[in-house]
C-alpha cells in the first residue's frame, strides 16, 4: 500500500550496480514513491523510480569531495540538508540503505544511533522547520567552518591556522565531520537527539561487522530484529568487498543473495564496477 513519506536519494556516478538497484527496489515494494537524483541520468533505474534532476537541490558547481579518500560525501551531506528543508514528508535514503519495513514518523524526524556516540545521516528526516536542520545548513554554508564539537587544543590550532591565511577545508578534516559528527552535535544542541531511533532501527548490524552480510545460511537474528527498519550496506566497502572476496557476486544463501533473489534483481545485469584504489580496508 502507499506510504506517507516519499524516499530521495541520490546517485553520483555512472549506471547503478545491482546494490544501489536492490535498496531502491526494497522501497518501492513496500509502498514508497522513491524520487532519485542524478546529475547526468541514468538508464538502470528500477521501474517505478521518480528521476529529477539534481541541479534543481544544489548545483554540480564546486563539487565537494573528501581529500583522503575522494569520495563526494561532502557534496551528499550538502544536498541531503537542502532537498529536506525544501521538502515536507520525505526521508532521505542513502543508495546502500535497504528497507526492511515502511518508514514511519509522527514528528518528520527519522535517523537513528550508528554507534553509542553518533547518529548518522544514511537515513535522514527532519521536518522543514527542524532547528538543527537549519543549524546544519548554517554550518555548511562554510567550506573552512570550526566545527564547535572540536576540543579547545583543536580550535585553537584551526583558529591559528584561519588568522594566517591557510585555513582548513572541510574536505581535510576527519570523516563525517559534515554528516554523522554535525548531526549528533546540532541534534544535541537543540534538544532533537530524543527523536534518534536506537541503533537496531538503520544500522542493525555495525561497519566492523558488515563481512557478517556475505557470509551464506549465516545466522543473523541476533542483529534484525521488531525494531528494525533498515540495513546500512555501508556502500563502497561492501562494494569492494564483494568484488574482492566473491568476484562480484553475492552467495546465493548470503543475506544479500538472498534479498537480491527476493526482489528479482540480477547482479550479473548490472555489476559493480572495479574501481582503482577502492579496497574494504578499515
Amino acid at each position: 500500500m502507499p506510504q506517507d513519506y516519499q524516499i530521495a536519494a541520490l546517485w553520483i556516478g555512472g549506471e547503478l550496480s545491482f546494490l544501489e538497484q536492490l535498496c531502491l527496489k526494497s522501497f518501492l515494494d513496500v509502498g514508497h514513491q522513491v524520487k532519485l537524483y542524478t546529475y547526468h541520468g541514468i538508464s538502470n533505474a528500477p521501474d517505478g523510480c521518480e528521476m529529477a534532476d539534481a541541479n534543481e537541490i544544489l548545483p554540480q558547481d564546486n563539487f565537494l569531495r573528501h581529500a583522503r579518500t575522494n569520495s563526494p560525501a561532502l557534496h551528499s551531506d550538502l544536498f541531503r540538508y537542502h532537498l529536506l528543508a525544501r521538502n515536507d514528508r520525505t526521508i532521505w535514503a542513502d543508495t546502500d540503505a535497504y528497507c526492511v519495513k515502511p518508514f514511519t514518523s509522527e514528528t518528520g524526524h527519522f535517523y537513528g544511533w550508528e554507534s553509542p556516540r553518533h547518529v548518522n545521516g544514511g537515513v535522514l528526516g527532519f521536518p522543514p522547520d527542524s532547528e538543527a536542520l537549519g543549524r546544519l545548513l548554517e554550518f555548511t554554508r562554510d567550506e573552512f567552518a570550526i566545527p564547535p564539537w572540536f576540543s579547545d587544543a583543536e580550535r585553537a590550532e584551526l583558529e591559528a591556522r584561519k588568522a594566517a591565511g591557510t585555513p582548513l577545508h572541510a574536505g581535510e578534516m576527519p570523516w563525517g565531520v559534515w554528516g554523522p559528527h554535525a548531526i549528533t552535535h546540532f541534534a544535541q544542541a537543540t534538544g532533537e537527539l530524543k527523536y534518534a531511533l536506537p541503533q537496531a532501527a538503520l544500522y542493525p548490524i555495525p561497519y566492523r561487522e558488515r563481512q557478517v552480510m556475505l557470509y551464506p545460511g549465516y545466522d543473523l537474528s541476533a542483529y534484525l530484529t521488531d525494531e528494525t527498519f533498515s540495513i546500512h550496506f555501508y556502500g563502497r566497502r561492501m562494494r569492494a568487498r564483494i568484488n574482492a572476496v566473491q568476484a562480484g557476486v553475492p552467495k546465493p544463501r548470503s543475506l544479500i543473495g538472498q534479498l537480491l533473489k527476493k526482489h528479482g534483481i540480477d547482479p550479473l545485469a548490472a555489476p559493480i564496477p572495479q574501481k582503482p584504489g577502492e579496497t574494504d580496508d578499515d
